[in-house]
């Protein structure tokens, strides 16, 4: 019998390295390939190796950039391609849904449209982007036949706002491993061998970077380690300014490596989380995974998402309370809470019989 056609649309590509997205990519791919015959779109802008196979998985390659403006064409004629011969769309994002009336009108491939976070929400869009995203937004919910929602407080918003009932499917974890501290690292990364608050992001207004740090440079006892994209973006370069000459905060460039990441991680002392938009954020629900007691930015979707038993703050005075005055008991509850959280809810086997029906 032949298998049935799926074309995933909307990440920068596989193998999986840049975020969310291509982490979801690579397990729907690895688990699902011997039942469906998958196609994924990648840049060859970020990934010009071009490799045809991946998890069993087909990779098709545009030649545009899959972020900034450029992932308006890379979306739009990657879901055009694919309406030539997919059975299935599954689209990530909502940057190239301004096409699909014209694709339903010529495409009868079934189109599903997971639509992230509230992206046009996001403060490093100006006003125009804002208008467009929003508008991509609404053709995405009214012109697939599923709706995706990562998150309960986003299924509220579309439900609320256009009427229509999303699929709640939220985000693997497991992938996150324990790791003990590597002691060749130690002179790399001398702050292994003290305790240290951590946060791992891309380094933007909307994850509270500046809030984060801004509190740990008034405690000067405690270490404070953030892993990021420092020098992508102006914000990051004048946060980075500002903040490197401080002994006790670390500002390291992205890291790549998983398991060395999951060492950093895995052995923090808590785990600071600064996002204020999206949905079901991947970093935190990793952070969960590793058992992590959490310190929250208190945004309704990160309550959701860690099922509001973690601290929370909404401002740098509130943080730098929490980390003054948090006890090793409160800690120790709230990293209990949350890898159980983890282990109900935010598995890739989970995840990916939840897009079984909808294939």
């Amino acid at each position: 019998m032949n298998k049935k056609k799926i074309a995933i649309v909307g990440i920068v590509g596989l193998p999986a390295k840049y975020g969310g997205f291509e982490t979801l990519t690579e397990h729907l791919t690895q688990r699902l390939s011997k039942t469906y015959d998958i196609s994924v779109y990648c840049s060859s802008k970020s990934y010009p190796e071009r490799i045809e196979r991946h998890n069993g998985s087909t990779l098709k390659y545009i030649p545009f950039k899959a972020n900034g403006v450029q992932s308006i064409p890379y979306d739009i004629i990657s879901i055009i391609h694919a309406c030539r011969y997919a059975d299935t769309l599954l689209i990530l994002g909502v940057s190239g849904c301004i096409v699909l009336p014209m694709v339903r009108w010529l495409c009868p491939a079934k189109i599903i449209v997971n639509i992230d976070g509230l992206e046009w929400r996001r403060e490093k869009w100006n006003k125009y982007a804002k208008w467009f995203l929003k508008f991509s937004e609404k053709l995405a919910v009214h012109y697939a036949d599923v709706v995706v929602t990562d998150n309960k407080v986003i299924q509220d918003y579309v439900q609320s706002e256009y009427g229509v009932k999303s699929k709640l499917i939220a985000y693997g974890s497991d992938h996150a491993k324990k790791e003990k501290i590597n002691l060749n690292l130690l002179s790399k990364y001398p702050f292994l061998d003290n305790k240290y608050a951590f946060s791992v992001c891309r380094i933007e207004p909307e994850n509270n970077i500046h809030v984060i740090l801004e509190a740990a440079s008034q405690l000067d006892a405690f270490i404070l380690v953030i892993v990021g994209n420092w020098n992508a973006s102006h914000y990051g370069k004048e946060l980075k300014q500002q903040y490197m000459n401080y002994d006790y905060i670390h500002l390291i460039d992205p890291i790549y490596d998983q398991k060395k990441l999951d060492m950093i991680r895995s052995n923090c002392y808590v785990y600071l989380h600064g996002h204020s938009a999206g949905g079901t954020n991947p970093s935190l629900v990793e952070a969960m995974n590793l058992g992590l007691p959490i310190i929250a930015y208190g945004a309704n979707y990160n309550k959701e998402t860690t099922d509001h038993k973690a601290l929370y703050f909404d401002s740098s005075l509130e943080l730098k309370e929490l980390l003054s005055e948090v006890t090793e008991v409160d800690l120790a509850y709230v990293a209990e809470c949350m890898g159980e959280i983890a282990k109900k809810k935010y598995t890739w086997d989970a995840i990916s019989n939840s897009y079984k029906p909808l294939f």
